[in-house]
């Protein structure tokens, strides 16, 4: 029998975040894990990245968590800044119902708006090793009185050299706290570390899905998010696409990328969860006949579907899960044939690619975005086909007798067929073509590399072209933090919330309301410069409309918050 989320007995406000996040049935390390660490065990999860162990520890971690203590009631240490800001975003959805305190922090980043955070009171502090240690060394982190201990990918931190730093925070920590382990492997290290400081802990090991996507050929395009329709649109263009179903995040999403698509001439419906049974199946229908090429749907909606000709599968929005990226791509390349799996990058995911890679055994292939110049020349080559089938074929006496008549009126034979040719243009629904632009690729570099200590600080070596992270409460060359009102990144547009550091606003508080009201993915989210009594906030110029048609709802901390152009 499937557990599913419900049969948890979680919080009712855990309950509903997941289940707005279409969660319904827990992952296996999910569902070995949670009621393991509810019943208050030490436990150890052997797992692969991507297998859902983030929610493993964070619901049991909030479930417990006592509102409006004051202290740290719970510590993630993971190995780098990344996953450690991804860690933490992950922890605040899931706890936007319950009122809870998250931050995040690691080296390459002043230490003032961390510590002040720090004094405030948090709940809960997910960081990396390094700095976690220089600020229990500056007497401004207190563990005295934690409760739940949590060290992700374990065997990551060993091979960055964490080890030590790790147990002297241990060491920082109650005897009777809870401790949580993950790890992919475990190495003789790990297995030391875990005899030494856990209580007769409980483990749970995943075995890897099979991978059953040898059919399916993978690619994928590195673009900014503003510029993947316009993407989306060229493809359509020049490839062949028989039937494509696009995944995307949201309900809201489906929808407004499917009516888009067909006012640009690709037959599109929405399959999500607003849809009735009877709809559902109505929409199906016209995806196998063919009256419907392309379907947009999010995981939720799309389980249990079942449709062996879908030549191309679109990730729009790269899933969390590479689980779920293998049951997404398992939908094309079925009954012997090949299939085509595009993936659509922003920099922000192409760590989230390597874990997708490593899961899979298999390389994504990138492939050049097509050029303006490459769409026209398509377009003008089908056209020649359409007119050289039609002389092929004949059946054009009524259109011959039009144009003699023209003719004998003196009109030029060859403009008269450019005129024509023009018209069938026309009537084909080709737009205008939207520029695309251009995204460079962030290096697969060591941790090293990308500018880490061994002690798991971080300093960018070219903060002002770093790629992939969003850059809060930025200082200029000065110093002095920057007052600017006006974004300077292409295609963003800069607006203000009527809160800020005398409010004690955090970024990612910023980030999970915007998208929680607007609707809109997190992590489209730009620059954030958080002021005494106001906050500055890039969002992509498509989205803006739709941020600012939700001024009235936005709250943070239950209280209202005004949202408006700066």
């Amino acid at each position: 029998m499937t557990t599913e989320f419900t049969a948890l007995n979680l919080r009712p406000e855990l309950e509903q975040a997941v289940t707005e996040r279409g969660y319904v049935t827990p992952s296996a390390i999910q569902a070995g894990i949670i009621p393991l660490m509810l019943s208050g065990a030490d436990v150890i999860g052997q797992a692969q990245t991507g297998t859902g162990k983030t929610a493993a520890f964070a619901l049991p971690i909030l479930h417990n968590l006592e509102a409006g203590q004051g202290h740290i009631q719970a510590l993630v240490l993971a190995p780098t800044r990344e996953l450690a800001l991804q860690v933490a975003g992950f922890v605040t959805e899931y706890g936007q119902y319950c009122h809870v305190r998250v931050l995040a922090v690691y080296g390459g980043q002043p230490y003032a708006p961390q510590i002040n955070q720090l004094k405030r009171g948090v709940d809960i502090v997910v960081g990396t090793p390094g700095r976690l240690l220089d600020l229990l060394h500056r007497g401004v982190l207190d563990l005295s009185k934690l409760r739940t201990l949590v060290l992700d990918e374990g065997d990551e931190m060993l091979s960055m050299g964490f080890i030590e730093d790790i147990e002297a925070i241990l060491n920082e920590t109650p005897v009777e706290r809870q401790t949580a382990l993950f790890s992919a492997t475990m190495p003789k290290e790990i297995r030391r570390l875990a005899e030494k400081y856990m209580r007769e802990p409980q483990s749970v090991s995943i075995e890897r899905e099979q991978m059953t996507v040898a059919a399916t050929e993978q690619r994928y395009y590195l673009v900014r998010e503003g510029d993947k329709l316009a993407l989306v649109t060229r493809l359509f263009e020049v490839d062949d696409i028989a039937s494509a179903l696009i995944f995307v995040r949201t309900r809201a999403n489906s929808s407004d990328l499917a009516n888009t698509l067909s006012t640009r001439g690709f037959p599109a419906e929405a399959l999500n969860g607003d849809l009735s049974q009877e709809a559902r199946e109505r929409t199906l229908g016209r995806f196998r006949q063919g009256l419907v090429k392309v379907l947009v749907a999010t995981d939720v909606a799309a389980r249990g579907l079942d449709i062996d000709d879908i030549s191309h599968v679109f990730n729009y929005h790269l899933p969390e899960d590479p689980e779920v990226f293998v049951h997404r791509i398992g939908r094309t390349g079925r009954a012997g044939k090949t299939g085509i799996a595009v993936s659509l990058l922003t920099p922000y995911e192409q760590r989230r690619l390597r874990d997708i890679e490593h899961f899979t055994h298999r390389k994504m292939v990138q492939f050049p975005i097509p050029t303006v110049e490459d769409v026209e020349k398509h377009r003008e080559t089908q056209l020649l086909e359409k007119l050289t089938a039609g002389l092929e074929h004949g059946h054009t006496k009524r259109e011959m007798m039009l144009v003699n008549q023209l003719v004998a009126e003196g009109r030029d034979p060859l403009e008269l067929a450019a005129v024509a040719i023009k018209l069938m243009r026309g009537e084909e629904k080709q737009g205008p073509l939207a520029s695309i632009g251009e995204v460079r690729a962030e290096r697969p570099e060591r941790p090293e590399q990308r500018g880490y200590s061994k002690r798991g600080d971080f300093t960018p070596q070219r903060p002002e072209k770093s790629m992939g992270f969003r850059k809060h409460g930025e200082y200029d060359k000065a110093g002095a933090r920057s007052q600017d009102n006006t974004s300077h990144e292409r295609g963003m547009v800069r607006l203000m919330i009527s809160k800020g550091k005398m409010h004690g606003i955090r970024p990612n508080e910023i980030v999970s309301s915007i998208a929680f009201y607007a609707e809109i993915p997190g992590n489209t989210i730009g620059k954030i410069h958080i002021h005494d009594k106001h906050t500055f906030v890039d969002v992509p110029e498509q989205y803006v409309a739709k941020v600012l048609s939700k001024a009235a709802s936005y709250r943070i901390r239950k209280q209202p918050v005004t949202v408006e152009k700066a």
